[in-house]
């Protein structure tokens, strides 16, 4: 003979919301939880700094010191004809330094020599002229992306067009700018 059963009480309705919402709870903690503090490698930029100075058809700028706080991320020298950092043969020779503030705002110096209008555009991320910035006795052209996020100054010379970006305020960007110097090819 068949027994009866007795309906759901609130007590089997809260087991079976339990056994629904704790695996439930565990899932998107584990996968909404990001990297407490992300650790981005800082790396020594002098010797291919002055590996480029060496190879460079152009005078290669680079900080003296960086300020307190400030660290470099990413640095290459790339000569035309070689992989370049994405893996691509460069057309161009290209020097790079990225560095952090210490606000964690990250800013990129490109130079190279060959195709500038191609470069300004790639690393501006097809910024629109948005006037010039005067630092050290030098014009550098300000421009803007759409977006009103990445910002650039460029600096165009003969044989070499420099390019100092990323998505901060131009008073950063001409911080930088000011951090840097050549040494007179010999």
């Amino acid at each position: 003979m068949a027994q009866a059963r007795r309906p759901a009480g609130n007590r089997d309705m809260f087991l079976s919301l339990l056994v629904i919402l704790v695996p439930l709870a565990i899932i998107v903690a584990f996968f909404t939880r990001g990297p407490s503090d992300a650790k981005v490698a800082t790396v020594n930029w002098r010797p291919v700094a002055a590996q480029a100075r060496q190879q460079a058809p152009y005078a290669v700028l680079t900080p003296i010191e960086l300020p307190a706080g400030w660290r470099a991320t990413r640095v290459s020298w790339t000569k035309i004809g070689q992989p370049d950092p994405t893996g691509q043969e460069s057309v161009r020779n290209q020097w790079q330094l990225g560095v952090l503030t210490d606000s964690g705002l990250y800013i990129e110096l490109d130079q190279g020599d060959q195709l500038p209008n191609d470069m300004v555009a790639a690393v501006s991320r097809e910024g629109e002229p948005d006037g010039t910035s005067t630092v050290d006795g030098q014009t550098w052209k300000r421009l803007v992306t759409d977006d009103n996020r990445t910002r650039s100054l460029v600096l165009s010379a003969p044989h070499v067009t420099s390019i100092v970006s990323g998505d901060v305020d131009y008073s950063l960007l001409e911080t930088y700018v000011g951090l840097l110097h050549s040494e007179t090819k010999s």
